[in-house]
């Protein structure tokens, strides 16, 4: 009955029932704590597990699973360390709750500590586990590890090829990326809605325009799978990143299903890139109507007035912001130093080794120079001198980061950034640069991919 009212999320009823039972054992205990984390109610689950006078592997998966998804993954973390602490070895559940956990948290270090202790107890990695492996190695950008975890696994499920496609698009490795798909159909793996989105991404992050066109047509045609919103939103982007804007713009109109605002917002970014004001004004018009509280379309317009001067624009979007309480995303950036996550925001001095960081921010600046570097002052379009601009662009998230991670990582160790937004080009150059003048790997994944720069150039070959 317990069970019955936990699985129709019935919590008060399960509750009621549950303070009733004359005698409780784990699998009540462990019901009821379900739940609770079905409902949301998160506290009163903990509350429940604290209170318990034993525990099984169950207690701690069901706890662990529900802060993981519930977007708590400190609290995962601290509660699977708690679990080691108490000698219970934990199962593929909690192993894939906590793996994911170090993803979103930035956590590579504790990640792979967990990859080593699979391997040292010998565990089996099955589909789910492997692929959540897999995932979290190409979030970071360490590519190599991840195709050892691919290669290893006896069993591989569509999920573990759509992993891995997309993991070596988003890391600069396109050729690989779509000849991992041609293996896929060799080994007679069919493939999905994912796996499609998944090398269409591909062709985007390399500019592949008629690869691209193929494999959209052949969704349909070859395979059967209707084309969603989201593989719509891949060609606008494909073809926009490219420069085809008229296309993209037509290829909107004559969709099946109407646009949404990730759509045009995916043409607004591509008429800033390539400077097309007059279709970007009226795009970013519809965009800043349609959802008036998204910070990221008023910003994208706003800088399209700017790189014509229109400060009067600018002004009115900015006033626009105000009004409908829209507050710019800030910058940040995260580095991980001996399990410990750093986060920077721009221009940021409140870091404990905050004046040894603009040491090394100043000794930056002098090599930079040395390398020819010189300030990109059209991405800050504020009507301020060029002096100030260059001083505002010299201290963006990541450029801190990496003098961080110049000061606390060793080499040949790779300083790696994780960024909230893009990478904007004026950090782009100075990253190719630093990676030369320290002979330094820096991979940097921002909002949409990865780069990894070494000697003086970047795995995206400046396309992105």
């Amino acid at each position: 009955m317990l069970a019955g009212y936990v699985s129709a999320d019935n919590v008060d009823e399960a509750k009621w029932l549950y303070e009733r039972m004359p005698e409780r054992n784990l699998i009540s205990w462990n019901s009821m704590i379900s739940g609770y984390l079905r409902c949301g109610e998160v506290e009163k689950a903990r509350s429940l597990f604290d209170s318990m006078p034993q525990r099984d592997t169950v207690s701690w998966s069901v706890l662990i699973s529900g802060y993981a998804q519930r977007d708590r993954f400190a609290d995962a973390l601290a509660l699977f360390q708690d679990m080691q602490l108490e000698g219970i070895q934990p199962d593929e559940t909690v192993l894939v709750s906590v793996i994911s956990a170090c993803t979103h948290l930035s956590a590579l270090d504790q990640g792979a500590w967990i990859h080593a202790y699979i391997r040292k107890k010998q565990m089996k990695v099955n589909v789910i586990l492997g692929t959540t492996l897999i995932d979290m190695y190409m979030k970071f950008g360490s590519v190599p590890n991840a195709m050892e975890v691919f290669r290893a696994m006896e069993e591989k499920g569509v999920s573990t090829w759509n992993a891995l496609i997309l993991g070596l698009a988003m890391n600069g490795f396109v050729k690989e990326s779509l000849a991992t798909f041609s293996e896929m159909k060799e080994c007679n793996i069919v493939p999905n809605e994912i796996t499609f989105l998944a090398v269409l991404g591909a062709c985007r992050h390399m500019g592949l325009v008629e690869e691209g066109r193929r494999h959209f047509d052949a969704m349909s045609r070859k395979h059967g799978i209707e084309p969603t919103i989201k593989h719509y939103g891949c060609m606008v982007d494909l073809l926009g990143r490219a420069g085809k804007l008229t296309e993209a713009e037509e290829l909107i109109a004559n969709m099946p299903v109407p646009p949404d605002v990730s759509t045009w917002g995916a043409l607004l970014g591509a008429c800033k890139k390539h400077g097309d004001n007059v279709m970007g004004e009226r795009v970013g018009r519809k965009l800043v109507d349609l959802q008036p509280e998204h910070d990221g379309f008023h910003v994208l317009l706003s800088n399209i007035y700017a790189s014509k001067g229109s400060w009067d624009n600018v002004h009115e979007i900015r006033g626009m912001m105000r009004q409908h309480g829209v507050i710019k995303t800030p910058g940040c950036s995260m580095i991980e130093v001996k399990g410990t996550i750093h986060e920077f925001l721009a221009g940021d001095k409140t870091h404990p080794q905050s004046e040894d960081i603009e040491k090394m921010l100043d000794d930056m600046a002098k090599k930079l120079k040395m390398e020819g570097y010189a300030p990109d002052t059209r991405e800050v379009l504020l009507d301020i001198d060029e002096e100030d601009k260059e001083t505002t662009l010299f201290r963006h998230s990541e450029k801190i980061a990496i003098a961080f991670g110049l000061l606390t990582i060793d080499a040949p160790t790779p300083i790696r950034i994780m960024k909230n937004l893009r990478i904007c080009n004026d950090c782009h150059m100075a990253a190719k640069l630093i990676s030369r003048a320290y002979d330094r790997e820096i991979v940097v994944r921002d909002r949409h991919r990865f780069h990894h720069f070494k000697q003086g150039s970047c795995s995206c070959l400046d396309y992105w």
